[in-house]
């Protein structure tokens, strides 16, 4: 069950991630976006981004094996790439409607999946 609930931490803190360092991008052209400094998109990222960690860090207590959790610190800075992939993938192809996914992007993908599955080979 620790291990579930790691997956779901990760999943919650990779979207508020994702969306603190690449939302902006897409929304600049709304008014009160456009109008801001980049400092003040960096503090506004930074806002999302507290949350964030609100999420990472119980994930990360609660997933390793040292706090009992089922995970080597390896494997869970793994399963986190894999979902900050596929969450970035996700927005891209949905808030960024000229962006594709490309059949490169498909073989790099399954590299890092293949690199999970060697992480948790015995």
């Amino acid at each position: 069950m620790r291990g579930l609930y790691t997956i779901v931490l990760l999943i919650i803190s990779n979207t508020f991630m994702t969306i603190a360092w690449y939302g902006h991008l897409k929304y600049q052209t709304f008014s009160k976006v456009s109008m801001m400094t980049l400092a003040g998109i960096v503090l506004a990222s930074w806002g999302i981004a507290f949350f964030e960690y609100c999420f990472q860090v119980p994930a990360n207590r609660i997933g390793f094996q040292e706090n009992g959790g089922p995970f080597s610190l390896i494997q869970l800075k793994l399963i986190q790439e894999v979902i900050s992939i596929s969450i970035f993938t996700v927005f891209t192809l949905l808030i960024f409607k000229n962006e594709q996914f490309k059949l490169n992007h498909l073989y790099a993908f399954l590299y890092i999946i293949g690199a999970i599955y060697f992480t948790f080979k015995k």
